[in-house]
């Protein structure tokens, strides 16, 4: 139905969708077929073991093709609904006879000149049916509609993520194009000044005044077009820069940076545009050049002056626009990067050094309930005995991790509470958890090697939990259960310290801790927890060695150290931070620049005015305080009018943003003070080089 063709074999059809775990066969992807079998064109027909059930490869799809649910990123196995239970194993049911889960996502091609509302309604209607031909539905049950949306890019969680930050990007790339083209802007209106008298000949000599205009429009495309060149080839030599920043660095980068000829194409009208939209006013400005005033000596400094005025007045303009643009960029840079400090300064409530962490899924096949329960056991007791390992814990969901897991908390003896009001963040963890993890023991006591699965059940809580469930009372003896299918009460043994759970930003949540090994089962797997001063790069392959020894066919999945962990749900803010840096240093270079530009230009426009004034008795001090000052008023005036854009602007990123606000004074004034420093250091060298002006060569000066 997708019009996809695989590039090797042939794609599922309905006679692989067959009863369950008859004849499993799958299509690969291009870039599983790239690592695994080199491209072989024999691949088709070996056989691989999926969680130790063997799977024929029929096909290989296109490397264009990234299946229905991501435009970025493939699966590396497609396969028919039929092996569910075998890709997805679980202690209970299968998916595919299960009655509460709703989990399929449909996908339809709609007929040309199709009406969308009939459509909606007709599958809406087909799907009742077939609810009702083949469950029970009880009186207060609804059956679920069918969302109807665009399903052109797939499901598209990336552009959902990122659809507000690229805009924010959008946003600060428009503010450095407009810095770079304020730059041009002046460049070429100084260059129109100093060229009046060669426009004048030209004129005098027969050009007409479009000709002139064709003249200076070609040489600022030229300019243009040469830097659009320029941008666009480093542009393509870090394409790679950004999708490394968006992955883990623990796993293999998934986004695929083809060169895009519409970025091509966009990139070129933007440079063009920029030539002709800010060289026009030069142009224009040069084809209205008065031949008999530029020709006549006596006319000449009447001219030039009336000219520096018109060229001094614009010039300030862009000026000002520079450095309001540039506090805006600035300010933004400063937000971000504060955010990111003050995420990096977030009290945990563990300590995350010195902590790797790899995961282990076990296949239901070989290790069902309990056997899973014991398989982890025995890991977490080999583990233990590696040199230079500290120790070692394992929980069903690590620390800032982007996951979590809500269950019902209901006190014994309290009256029942809503969904909501019953809810409570729940981890299964190893007896060394908190010791391994740095989590305080406030009151009662730790998991110890009693707690088994013959003892009573038992639990830790946090401190959060306790000001929620039982208003400060000590929970330490009393007894809860969780809304599991047994429901067995669970004795609260001991109080910890409250630690973040799902990521850096969020409060502290009422969580409670049980041991695993009092569980009716592990079929998500589990994640391990090992504290070791040794480096990760030297530990890893004993690690490996020591699962291996229990089971040769359990791979580590997703190596990491827990700072990386923490680091990666904060990329982000990480990514915004290195280019709104970036987009701010770059907006002070180009400020520095046009400052620069137009104090030097003033200057040596005024070298006649300057000579008369020192001629007269002005001192140096005078001429530098004067040019400064000047440089000091356009940069106040600048900062003033990007202060006020900041602060409009700052609602859009307000929610991007960690413990500040958009408006955060501290930000603001030193974005302030950056700029007004940058235009004093930029007029510096044109002050002094007024101030050590000769009075009798200004007064020669032409």
């Amino acid at each position: 139905m997708l019009g996809v063709r695989p590039v090797l074999g042939r794609a599922i059809d309905d006679a692989d969708d067959g009863a369950v775990g008859s004849s499993p066969v799958a299509v690969i992807s291009d870039g599983y077929w790239a690592r695994r079998f080199g491209r072989s064109p024999s691949v088709i027909g070996k056989t691989i073991e999926l969680n130790l059930t063997p799977i024929t490869i029929i096909g290989v799809n296109p490397p264009e093709f990234t299946g229905a649910a991501n435009v970025q990123s493939s699966p590396d196995i497609f396969a028919p609904f039929s092996m569910e239970p075998i890709a997805f194993q679980k202690s209970d049911s299968s998916l595919l006879t299960n009655t509460v889960n709703w989990w399929v996502v449909v996908m339809g091609r709609m007929k040309p000149g199709t009406n969308e509302g009939l459509a909606r309604a007709s599958l809406d209607s087909v799907l009742n049916q077939g609810v009702r031909a083949t469950m029970t539905i009880n009186k207060d049950e609804r059956i679920p509609r069918l969302d109807w949306v665009d399903g052109s890019r797939g499901l598209n969680w990336a552009g959902r993520r990122f659809t507000k930050p690229v805009y924010v990007l959008w946003f600060l790339t428009g503010l450095v194009l407009l810095l770079a083209c304020a730059n041009l802007a002046n460049l070429l209106l100084a260059r129109a000044s100093s060229r009046q008298r060669e426009m004048g000949v030209r004129l005098a000599l027969g050009a007409s005044r479009g000709r002139i205009v064709r003249q200076m429009l070609t040489e600022s495309s030229l300019i243009s077009l040469m830097s659009g060149a320029v941008g666009l080839f480093l542009g393509y030599l870090g394409r790679d820069a950004i999708p490394k920043l968006l992955w883990s660095s623990w796993t293999t980068t998934k986004i695929k940076d083809h060169f895009d000829w519409q970025v091509f194409g966009y990139t070129a009208v933007i440079s063009i545009a920029t030539a002709l939209f800010f060289g026009l006013a030069p142009a224009l400005r040069s084809a209205r050049t008065e031949t008999s005033a530029t020709l006549k000596d006596s006319a000449k400094d009447s001219a030039q002056t009336a000219t520096y005025r018109r060229k001094g007045l614009t010039g300030k303009a862009l000026v000002v626009l520079q450095i309001s643009l540039s506090v805006v960029l600035v300010t933004g840079a400063g937000l971000f990067a504060r955010t990111l400090i003050n995420l990096g300064k977030v009290h945990l409530g563990f300590r995350p050094e010195n902590i790797l962490l790899f995961s282990i899924q076990q296949p239901r096949t070989r290790y069902p309930a309990p056997k899973d329960i014991a398989l982890h056991y025995a890991l977490e007791e080999k583990l233990s005995t590696i040199p230079g390992v500290d120790s070692v814990t394992l929980s069903v969901s690590p620390l800032i991790a982007g996951d979590r897991w809500v269950y019902t908390f209901q006190p014994v003896g309290q009256p029942s509470r809503d969904d909501k009001a019953s809810e409570a963040n729940f981890n299964r963890v190893g007896i060394c958890f908190f010791t391994t993890m740095g989590i305080p023991v406030i009151a009662g006591r730790s998991f110890n090697a009693s707690d088994t699965e013959t003892s009573k059940k038992v639990a830790v809580v946090n401190q959060r939990l306790i000001r929620k469930f039982f208003s400060n009372e000590n929970p330490i003896g009393k007894t809860f259960t969780n809304g599991g299918k047994e429901d067995t009460p669970i004795e609260i043994i001991g109080i910890v310290a409250d630690t973040k759970y799902t990521d850096v930003r969020e409060d502290f949540p009422p969580t409670y801790y049980v041991p695993y090994r009092q569980q009716k089962d592990l079929e998500s797997g589990m994640t391990y927890e090992i504290r070791t001063n040794i480096k990760p790069a030297a530990i890893t392959q004993l690690l490996r060695n020591a699962v291996q020894s229990v089971d040769k066919n359990l791979p580590l999945v997703d190596v990491r150290t827990q700072v990386e962990q923490i680091e990666d749900t904060t990329k982000q803010e990480r990514i915004f931070a290195s280019l709104t840096s970036g987009f701010g240093v770059l907006a002070l270079i180009l400020a520095c620049i046009g400052i620069y530009g137009i104090m030097a230009y003033t200057v040596s426009q005024r070298t006649n005015e300057i000579g008369i004034r020192m001629a007269l008795g002005a001192q140096p001090g005078h001429v530098l305080g004067n040019v400064l000052s000047e440089a000091w008023w356009l940069a106040l005036i600048g900062v003033v009018a990007g202060l006020a854009i900041a602060l409009g602007m700052g609602r859009l990123i307000s929610s991007m943003l960690y413990g500040l606000k958009p408006y955060d004074p501290s930000t603001l004034v030193m974005a302030g003070l950056i700029l007004i420093f940058v235009a004093l250091a930029a007029s510096w060298i044109p002050a002094r080089r007024a101030a050590n002006i000769d009075p009798m060569q200004a007064l020669r000066h032409e």
